[in-house]
């Protein structure tokens, strides 16, 4: 134990990694326990650096309970894909794994990665295995490290797309732990008996005081929702080529319910750095929230949080000590969207590429609608790639023209081609939730698809069914599906019981604002519906609706973070 570390004021999981010998604590030895489903308490929290949520059934809960029986234990696995690309051979791989060892489906994240659920503890090794076979990993997917790079998807989009890409790319790799402990409890590789010889130089021995979330965007297209990002690179285009990128810090959704020092935040735009200076930029960034962060208490240590207490321009001054050099003064920009553009596109390179509807990111096969079947289907018949949104959507990219005709006929035979789809449901997102998330208190991604069932009937009343409208369900407080960002915003408080607010824009550039507490499903048509009605009668030209609720007074526009009420 150092000297130096008063222990007693810092939060119980800094002590945790400092004597995890770089994360590796006793990792080995609960996975070996036969008597239990679950591992060992500070195990469960350096597993996350791993890729690796340890959680139970909730649904079982009452009845496990009953019977005198430990909870049903499983494990939710994430795997780093930057930039959500993946291969068809690494779909296959990723496909037969959750039919083997997970509960049959796969879940695409906001954060454009893949996550397996249902995962018993004797299964952990051989998943973790089979995604290192496909070259896919899950280190640092979850963790207080830099997580999941995220970027501008759709390479039909956009000429520079392959460039911020492999920018992202760069950014993950750099930043990712140098501890060998992954290797060696998963992979079997030889362990290192004195962790003197492992070092970490960008994280240190007690790694970040929280997780750190990185993206990258192409103007007018926000679908990472780089506001809401630790860190964010905008790429700023001149005759067609990035001439650098806009730098903004401070973004993050997550507060906490009764913790009004707690709010989510909008990232500041605070200069302009040159490509090859850009993972140097990010480096640095982190640096400072690593050495300025808050190990006291784990709810106020996100980099917003850090920014606010040193202010931006001291954060900017702080930065600049690292770096060596001041960045340039921000070039402008605009977002138009931050939802995904649905169906097929062309590219400059004569490519197709396809945007799929994907409700809650859930990839698997259900009355009729065999989405799973038929992207194991695609997989084995394409030459293209997979690209995940950042909106828990997928791409099917790069194809010729006989694969895109070979594509829809698979699609529709497997159901997965749907009717017409509302501007709403197109542009919802919905976190996992109950029945694995233990920090859950209501329904998510389970319940929003029949809520917006609903309120698309309000809208077809009032002929708004095709009118986009972001709406986002999340069931806690923290902000995983970024409820906060949405025009429409439901955040659960208890069983079938939901915050909800408005406010937010159509291009993720505005937090949205509490417009009624703890409200029932019959509760929440109620308030929406003359809501809705007054938006369809007199709205303005082209008025979005967060904009609308917001000039006629719904709800006062939040300027900043910290006026934020629960």
């Amino acid at each position: 134990m150092s000297d130096f570390i008063n222990w007693s004021e810092l939060s119980e999981l800094e002590r945790i990694k400092y004597e995890s010998n770089y994360l590796r604590g006793t990792l080995v030895e609960s996975l070996a326990d036969p008597i239990t489903g679950s591992i060992a308490y500070a195990d469960t929290q350096l597993s996350k650096f791993h890729g690796i949520y340890q959680q139970f059934d909730r649904d079982l809960e009452k009845e496990r309970k009953r019977q005198k029986l430990e909870p049903a234990f499983s494990f939710l696995i994430r795997v780093r894909v930057p930039g959500g690309i993946c291969s068809p051979e690494q779909w296959l791989q990723l496909d037969s794994l959750a039919d083997q060892y997970a509960n049959h489906t796969l879940k695409l994240t906001t954060r454009q990665a893949f996550q397996f659920h249902g995962v018993i503890k004797t299964d952990l090794k051989k998943t973790i295995q089979g995604i290192n076979a496909s070259l896919l990993d899950t280190i640092a997917a979850c963790g207080d490290v830099n997580r999941n790079v995220m970027c501008h998807p759709n390479p039909a989009e956009s000429d520079l797309h392959a460039e911020v890409y492999e920018k992202a790319r760069q950014i993950s790799e750099h930043l990712l732990p140098s501890t060998t402990a992954y290797h060696e409890i998963w992979l079997d590789q030889k362990l290192i008996a004195d962790s003197k010889k492992d070092v970490e130089p960008i994280y240190g021995d007690r790694y970040l005081p929280r997780k750190f979330k990185i993206a990258v965007a192409i103007p007018p297209y926000n679908d990472s929702d780089i506001f809401s990002q630790d860190l964010g690179f905008v790429a700023i285009i001149d005759d067609n080529k990035i001439v650098g990128y806009n730098v903004l810090v401070g973004g993050g959704m997550g507060t906490t319910f009764g913790m009004p020092e707690t709010y989510p935040r909008l990232a500041d735009v605070i200069g302009f750095c040159l490509p090859e200076q850009v993972v140097d930029v990010a480096e640095k960034v982190v640096l400072v929230q690593r050495d300025n962060g808050n190990r006291q208490n784990r709810k106020l240590s996100r980099l917003k949080y850090t920014i606010d207490r040193l202010g931006i321009d001291g954060f900017k001054s702080e930065l600049q000590k690292y770096l060596g050099y001041s960045l340039q003064e921000p070039r402008p920009f605009s977002f138009t969207r931050n939802g995904d553009r649905f169906g097929w596109k062309k590219g400059a390179n004569t490519k197709w590429s396809l945007t799929l509807f994907v409700e809650g990111g859930r990839v698997a096969d259900r009355n009729g609608f065999n989405l799973k079947t038929a992207l194991r289907e695609v997989a084995q018949k394409i030459s293209g790639r997979f690209i995940l949104t950042g909106n828990q959507n997928v791409i099917i990219a790069d194809l010729t023209q006989d694969e895109k005709k070979a594509v829809t006929e698979i699609l529709k035979k497997n159901g997965v081609l749907p009717g017409e789809l509302s501007g709403l449901r197109q542009n919802s997102i919905a976190c996992v939730a109950l029945n694995t998330c233990s920090l859950a208190f209501a329904e998510a991604e389970r319940y929003l698809p029949s809520l917006i069932s609903k309120i698309e009937s309000l809208l077809e009343r009032y002929n708004l069914f095709k009118e986009e409208i972001v709406i986002r369900m999340t069931g806690c407080s923290n902000g995983c599906g970024r409820p906060y960002l949405a025009e429409i915003g439901f955040v659960g408080k208890s069983e079938g019981h939901y915050n909800l607010y408005l406010g937010g824009n159509f291009n993720g550039t505005r937090l949205n604002s509490l417009y009624k507490e703890t409200l029932t499903e019959e509760e929440i048509l109620a308030e929406l519906a003359p809501v809705i009605s007054d938006y369809a009668e007199n709205r303005e030209k082209d008025e979005r609706f967060g904009d609308f609720v917001i000039r006629k007074k719904y709800v006062k526009e939040i300027l900043k973070g910290s006026d934020f009420k629960h």
